[in-house]
């Protein structure tokens, strides 16, 4: 029986750590815990948590940590995560991580990677500026890797695509500064406890589980 596997991913915007979390699941059968997923569950279940951070989230406001490590923390004591977990969005700032620190502490587990997704800015700010969103229907185009069928026009309703404010290259450069600035004490923190594994943001997906079977051991 394989041993439970515990993860944090961290990666800026685009460097594909969302992909990564979802291979790691598949190869090793632990499920990925995404902050704005159990958020919006919380949400819709009306817990206790989820109705503090409702009152945020529908004026379009920042979640406080406390109320973010509630549901994290809700969500890690569920049974389906006896054979580990994959954190993807979480933590994001020190108290978040010294909330996780805690927690796992408390409960007698313990951390196993902590995988940095890296990638150069300017292949972020191309690869995300390539997106075309669908205005209509929500579904999301990449100019490079997956085009609509006919320029500019959505396959699923016939809309024009629109390029979104938050792929504009300006705007994704202010991100990636503010996401540094977030990031660089985490880093520091789970690297002093030797946890980090980096892992690049730009492997072809065909060798992208191999290389991450390396990384995990």
């Amino acid at each position: 029986m394989r041993r439970p596997l515990r993860i944090v991913l961290l990666g800026p915007p685009g460097s594909g750590k969302g992909t990564q979390a979802h291979i790691i699941s598949e190869l090793y059968g632990v499920p990925v815990i995404t902050t704005g997923d159990i958020l919006r569950e919380a949400v819709a279940k009306a817990t206790e948590y989820g109705r503090i951070a409702d009152g945020y989230m529908s004026h379009g406001e920042l979640v406080p940590d406390k109320i973010v490590n509630g549901v994290v923390g809700e969500r890690l004591s569920k049974s389906d995560l006896e054979n580990g977990f994959i954190l993807d969005g979480f933590p994001r700032s020190t108290p978040q991580a010294e909330f996780l620190d805690s927690f796992l502490e408390e409960h007698g587990l313990k951390l196993d990677y902590v995988i940095h997704v890296t990638l150069d800015d300017e292949a972020i700010v191309k690869r995300l500026s390539n997106r075309r969103s669908c205005p209509n229907c929500g579904e999301v185009y990449h100019l490079v890797s997956k085009p609509p069928n006919k320029k500019g026009v959505c396959n699923k309703c016939g809309y024009e695509l629109v390029l979104r404010d938050d792929d504009r290259p300006d705007v994704i450069r202010n991100r990636l500064v503010v996401y540094r600035e977030k990031t660089q004490p985490l880093l520091d923190r789970y690297m002093e406890k030797g946890l980090i594994k980096e892992v690049p943001g730009d492997y072809q997906m065909d060798r992208l589980p191999e290389q991450l079977k390396k990384v995990l051991g």
